[in-house]
């Protein structure tokens, strides 16, 4: 038994996405070609996923068709990230975080990481829930999208885990090229590069969510419980 799917010929081709771009710079990395979605994910799933994904598409899922609280799930979601938001910019932290040593920065960035894939694990799951209550087409993007984080999410981590690494590497290059400077404004630059690439990994954690809550405002039944 095989799987065939279609290939396009021909793609437009995309700019990297912001966080992408910016670890790059941080690394002083050039930006590999990206090959096609398409191409990846032949690559990435395994067959029982396979499986998986294909009866989530083909599927014929009767959904219940409930009302669903699409405010209160808008409003729990912004919540969240306003939440996160405020904790990487947080400069009473930062500020604490001084001298040569990037250890500190190091553990800062961990903490926020986990923060974040806790948070927005949480709400992708509570959103699925949601969508799993609706229309049949809602019920079925909720198995989707089960099976697409089962298979993403162990690349998306070790993309993201390279992220405390660069930064130091970015930390030490700072540091070493300001070795004669009278003032430690290198620094300063430093944490505003590191607020910058974990707003951006927030940007990217927030994708699939925002893409569940646009699902959910096309209930044709919503509103507060």
């Amino acid at each position: 038994m095989s799987v065939s799917v279609a290939l396009p010929q021909s793609r437009v081709a995309v700019s990297a996405p912001a966080f992408v771009r910016r670890l790059a710079r941080l690394g002083d990395l050039d930006l590999p070609a990206a090959p096609a979605l398409s191409e990846r994910l032949g690559q990435w799933l395994d067959w029982n996923r396979a499986i998986a994904l294909s009866r989530a598409l083909d599927g014929s899922t009767a959904g219940p068709s409930d009302a669903i609280p699409v405010d209160a799930e808008e409003a729990a979601c912004a919540r969240a990230r306003a939440t996160l938001t405020t904790a990487i910019l947080r400069r009473d932290r930062l500020d604490l975080l001084a001298g040569d040593d990037v250890a500190p920065f190091h553990r800062h960035c961990l903490d926020l990481q986990r923060s974040m894939q806790a948070a927005t694990g949480q709400l992708r799951g509570r959103l699925r829930d949601a969508l799993a209550k609706g229309t049949a087409d809602q019920a079925r993007l909720a198995e989707v999208d089960a099976v697409m984080e089962m298979t993403l999410s162990p690349r998306e981590q070790t993309l993201l885990a390279a992220t405390p690494t660069l930064l130091g590497q970015h930390f030490d290059r700072l540091k070493q090229a300001n070795a004669d400077a009278a003032d430690d404004t290198w620094l300063a630059t430093f944490r505003r590069d590191l607020q910058d690439v974990l707003l951006a990994e927030l940007d990217v954690r927030f994708h699939p969510i925002e893409a569940l809550l646009a699902a959910l405002r096309s209930s044709p039944v919503s509103g507060t419980p």
